[in-house]
């Protein structure tokens, strides 16, 4: 079903879903550390212009439904370099799934960003300057073909 009519509940449901999965609780809390703040900031975030199409976003979360990124792991033979924040809302490095299923590929392994105040949560790893460092001096040590 195609959604020709961009509904108006779209930009609040991802203003909030966004809230509660990405963001990082120390960058959200050096952004609107008051309730006035908080205010101010999710008022923005209301009325700000939604770009995005609806049809996209569902397609983008229809398409997760049945995907499980553990299958075939083992299979995996490039060099894998994973990178995590600590303060990652959708994929918790506290539950440890990462390093667990991380050891089922032979060449990976795992960059962990330290969360603070500056990081965002799971929009983190889209910030290259948490990592760049990182994939370049892991980039150095993967053979050539």
């Amino acid at each position: 079903m195609e959604i020709n009519i961009q509904p108006k509940s779209a930009l609040f449901a991802q203003v909030y879903y966004n809230f509660a999965t990405n963001g990082g609780n120390q960058s959200l809390q050096r952004q609107a550390g008051t309730r006035d703040a908080a205010e101010k900031l999710l008022e923005a975030r209301l009325t700000a212009r939604y770009t995005a199409d609806a049809n996209d976003n569902l397609y983008q979360w229809d398409s997760s439904r049945d995907y499980d990124p553990q299958t075939g792991l083992d299979r995996i033979q490039s060099h894998v370099l994973a990178i995590n924040s600590a303060d990652d809302e959708r994929n918790p490095p506290e539950l440890g799934v990462m390093e667990r299923e991380l050891r089922r590929i032979k060449n990976a392994r795992l960059h962990l960003v330290p969360a603070s105040d500056q990081t965002a949560g799971h929009g983190t790893t889209a910030q290259a300057r948490w990592w760049k460092s990182e994939l370049e001096a892991f980039l150095a040590t993967v053979p050539r073909r």
